[in-house]
């Protein structure tokens, strides 16, 4: 069955997302209020920095709507989007989302300079296999709260996570030509 699947469209990488979602067969809606965000049946939260991402938030009056779709529908989160839907604050003007209990360090791995490309393995659907991971100004999972299962490691950290509704990856899997993590997302989350 073909889904709407929206895309926060503030600030950030969004058109990626809409081409990855397209690839899998279904619809990207482009949210900027809560009226779009109402015809959606999951969320992607893309990469993009952090603290815009969360002021504009807050200045479009969105944190409710998103705090509300968060607790009964879908949502992944990359890179940014994961630090906006985390428990954690480090430096942030304002509390994230939190809708998934892990604690982030904001740009762990360092500069825009030091962003790279490797390989992730992936843990989900009962078998290991591997992921080509984007970290461009990668946050860091550096706490996993009781209810948040592990997917993907990088070496020996965690690089992508769950809990009942939210997906949360620290690389940009919109950045390959590999739907593996939007068709998991998209399939697997009710």
């Amino acid at each position: 069955m073909k889904q709407k699947i929206g895309i926060l469209a503030l600030q950030g990488d969004f058109l990626k997302h809409k081409q990855a979602i397209e690839q899998c067969g279904h619809e990207a809606l482009y949210v900027r209020d809560a009226e779009t965000l109402k015809k959606c049946d999951k969320l992607i939260i893309p990469g993009g920095e952090s603290t815009t991402m969360l002021l504009l938030i807050d200045k479009l009056g969105l944190r409710e709507a998103l705090v509300d779709f968060g607790r009964t529908k879908a949502i992944m989160g990359t890179c940014a989007g994961l630090i906006v839907l985390a428990t954690s604050r480090e430096h942030l003007p304002s509390d994230p989302l939190k809708l998934i209990d892990i604690k982030v360090k904001r740009n762990a791995y360092g500069r825009q300079v030091d962003s790279f490309i490797d390989t992730v393995r992936l843990e989900f659907s009962g078998k290991a296999s591997h992921f080509e991971g984007v970290f461009i100004r990668a946050p860091k999972i550096v706490e996993l709260g009781a209810d948040i299962k592990p997917l993907a490691y990088h070496g020996k950290d965690v690089v992508m996570a769950r809990n009942e509704r939210i997906l949360v990856a620290t690389f940009h899997p919109e950045l390959t030509n590999d739907s593996t993590i939007h068709r998991y997302f998209i399939e697997n989350f009710g």
